[in-house]
Formats: C-alpha cells, sequence, structure tokens
C-alpha cells in the first residue's frame, strides 16, 4: 500500500466508522451526493478524517427527513450562509417533531393509566367519589339532531381536536344533561367532550365542577347503557341524592384494547346535587348494585 494511503480509511473502515453499510457509500459516490478524497487506479476508495463531519450531516439531515437531493443542493451550493439559514429552518422543524414526539407519549402515558385503571376495577359498584374540576372543550350541541348533522358536528370537534393537537388518550367523550337522563340516556346526548391537560393553553369551553359523584361502569354497547343509568338512579334514591346538571361517560376499555361493542367499559360519572366540599378527590362510599 503507498504510505500516503495509510492517512486514510478504506471504504470498509470508513463505513465502519460512520455506522453504515458500504453500499451505502458506493450509491453516495454514484449519485454525486458523497465521493471518496482519493480513488486509485484500481478503483479503490479512500476517504480523509475531515470527511467525517461531512457524511455525518448527511446522516442527520437524512434522519429528520431532508432528501437526497436536496442535501446534494446544499452541498453543491454550501456556504456558511446557506448552512446557517438550512440549520435555522430544520431547528424549527425539529422543534415541532419534538413537540409532537411529547403529545404521542403523553397519550400513549395516559392510555396506559386509563387501562390499568380498567384492569382492576369492580364493574358492579357504584361509588361516590369527589373530583376536582376538570377543563373540557365541548362541540356544539348534539341534542335532536339528525344523523347527518351528527356527524358533521363530530367531525367539526375532531377537526378541531386535531387542529388544536388534543390528543389526551380518552376516547370520544360524551355529556348528558339531567331532563334526558331521565327520559332514556340513548341517543338524547347534550355534547360531545374533549378532556383539555392541566397545562394546556387551549382555551376550554367548560368546566366540569369540582364536587361529589357518583360514578358507575358500564360493560357493553352504548345502546344497553341505560340499564346502568336505571341502577344509577336506584342507588341515588336509596341514598337521598339527587343529580345534578349533568353525566359524563368515557370510555376506559374501547376498540384499541377489547374486540366488539359487547366488551366496552364507559365509565359514567354523574353530578351529585349536594352542598359538599373537599380538597382532595376521594372515594367516600361504596356500594354493591344488584
Amino acid at each position: 500500500m503507498n504510505e500516503d494511503f495509510k492517512k486514510y480509511f478504506n471504504t470498509g473502515e470508513f463505513a465502519k466508522l460512520c455506522n453504515v453499510k458500504k453500499q451505502t457509500l458506493f450509491h453516495y459516490d454514484d449519485i454525486g451526493l458523497f465521493s471518496p478524497e482519493i480513488k486509485d487506479e484500481n478503483g479503490y476508495r479512500y476517504y480523509s478524517v475531515q470527511q467525517f463531519e461531512v457524511f455525518n450531516v448527511i446522516l442527520i439531515l437524512k434522519e429528520i427527513g431532508m432528501p437526497l437531493k436536496e442535501i446534494k443542493h446544499y452541498l453543491d451550493n454550501k456556504t456558511p450562509e446557506a448552512l446557517i439559514e438550512l440549520f435555522e429552518n430544520k431547528i424549527t422543524q425539529v422543534n415541532k417533531e419534538i413537540e409532537n414526539l411529547k403529545r404521542i407519549r403523553k397519550f400513549m402515558k395516559n392510555k396506559i393509566e386509563i387501562t390499568k385503571k380498567a384492569c382492576i376495577i369492580d364493574y358492579s359498584k357504584i361509588t361516590l367519589e369527589v373530583l376536582k374540576e376538570e377543563k373540557l372543550v365541548l362541540s356544539k350541541s348534539i341534542e335532536n339532531l339528525s344523523y347527518k348533522d351528527f356527524l358533521k358536528v363530530v367531525s367539526e370537534h375532531m377537526d378541531y381536536c386535531n387542529e388544536h393537537k388534543l390528543t389526551s388518550g380518552y376516547s370520544i367523550s360524551l355529556m348528558i344533561n339531567r331532563n334526558n337522563i331521565f327520559k332514556g340516556v340513548s341517543d338524547n346526548y347534550s355534547y360531545i367532550y374533549t378532556k383539555l391537560e392541566t397545562n394546556s393553553k387551549i382555551k376550554s369551553t367548560f368546566t366540569r365542577p369540582k364536587g361529589l359523584y357518583a360514578v358507575a361502569y358500564h360493560q357493553g354497547s352504548y345502546t344497553t347503557i341505560d340499564e346502568t343509568y336505571k341502577k344509577l338512579i336506584e342507588y341515588l334514591n336509596a341514598s337521598n341524592l339527587k343529580i345534578g346538571k349533568y353525566a359524563y361517560e368515557e370510555y376506559i376499555l374501547d376498540e384499541t384494547t377489547m374486540r366488539g361493542f359487547e366488551n366496552y367499559i364507559t365509565q359514567i360519572l354523574v353530578e351529585i346535587e349536594e352542598d359538599f366540599s373537599c380538597d382532595t378527590p376521594t372515594s367516600i362510599s361504596c356500594k354493591t348494585c344488584h
């Protein structure tokens, strides 16, 4: 080997240094993106230490989704000013991706927490619990709507949530007012809602008040949920408690965890019309529904 070539990496060595396959280096050379500093008369390729930094930039830009064609255009026209402009733009892109990944992580953590809770709950019991207030974003009213108009409201609400990155890990949730609870829940819901994180900068449109709630769980399709509401009403009547303004329904086991509507689990929170206050949420009573 020529003594001068001892100062360089051959293709295999440089590929190992950069943690890529040799074929990647061959391909980049073929398309004119990144070529060895030296090619000898036998076709052997040799790369210098200084080229590692250039290749590292290529890998970074490729990792954040920049097409090879655009990377080549930059390298063919590189200047200090061009690098500053490119990297400033890419930092903005990376920051957005980081925020998106944080939202995805939060979604997954919430989903894990909800599912773990659902796996240890006794669905046959109704409890009284003092809950903290919670900020919600409501849809337009869905009372007395045709199916077509209902779907339109759902679409508008989901579009708003997607636009504002409201992905809390909860399924679509529903509110129903007191009068409709007594009439029969099916198809008498008042609003669709989405929970807001406590630190969310999105303006809420409704606050679920702090206070006493009856908490029950319905196993099965929403078409049979009236059966659980009847048990709730019987329980509250026996306890001399009155239903407040709204009830809130949230799927805690849905199509992402269970197969078939008959296996869904819906948590029902019913406001209690009572002057009751407590600093922290707690279960104050527990009774089995028969």
